[in-house]
C-alpha cells in the first residue's frame, strides 16, 4: 500500500477513537449535572443503580471501541514502516507505537477511575 492511503487511514483510527468519547462524555455529563444539583440525594436504588448501570455500559462500549482502534492502529503502525514513499510524516507516525501503547493504558486506567468517580457521585 502506499504511504499515502496508510496516513488516510490512521487518520480515521484517531477519528475513531475521539467519536467513541462523545456518547460517554455526554452521559457523565448528565450525571455530573444531577448528581451537583443533587437529584440523586433523594433518588430511588433503582434510579441510582439505572444510572451506574447505563455510564457503566457505555463506558465499556467505548473503552471497547477506542482499545480496538488503538490496536488497529499499532498493526496499521507496522504497514507504515514498511511502505514506500516514506517521508517525515510517514517517519512521525511510525514512531507513534509508545504513545498508542500508553492510550490503551490511559483509556482503562481512566474508565476505571471515572467509573469509581460516578458511583462515589451517584452513590454519595
Amino acid at each position: 500500500m502506499k504511504a499515502q492511503d496508510l496516513i488516510y487511514q490512521w487518520n480515521q483510527m484517531r477519528s475513531q477513537i475521539i467519536q467513541a468519547q462523545v456518547a460517554p462524555a455526554l452521559v457523565l455529563i448528565g450525571i455530573f449535572v444531577l448528581a451537583a444539583i443533587g437529584a440523586f440525594e433523594n433518588a430511588t436504588d433503582g434510579a441510582k443503580f439505572l444510572a451506574i448501570g447505563v455510564a457503566a455500559a457505555t463506558g465499556i462500549l467505548a473503552i471497547i471501541s477506542q482499545y480496538a482502534a488503538v490496536r488497529e492502529g499499532e498493526a496499521l503502525i507496522i504497514d507504515i514502516r514498511a511502505a514506500s514513499e516514506q517521508n517525515a510524516l510517514t517517519k512521525k507516525i511510525a514512531d507513534s507505537r509508545g504513545l498508542l501503547s500508553l492510550s490503551a493504558i490511559a483509556i482503562v486506567g481512566i474508565g476505571i477511575a471515572t467509573f469509581a468517580l460516578v458511583v462515589w457521585a451517584v452513590l454519595g
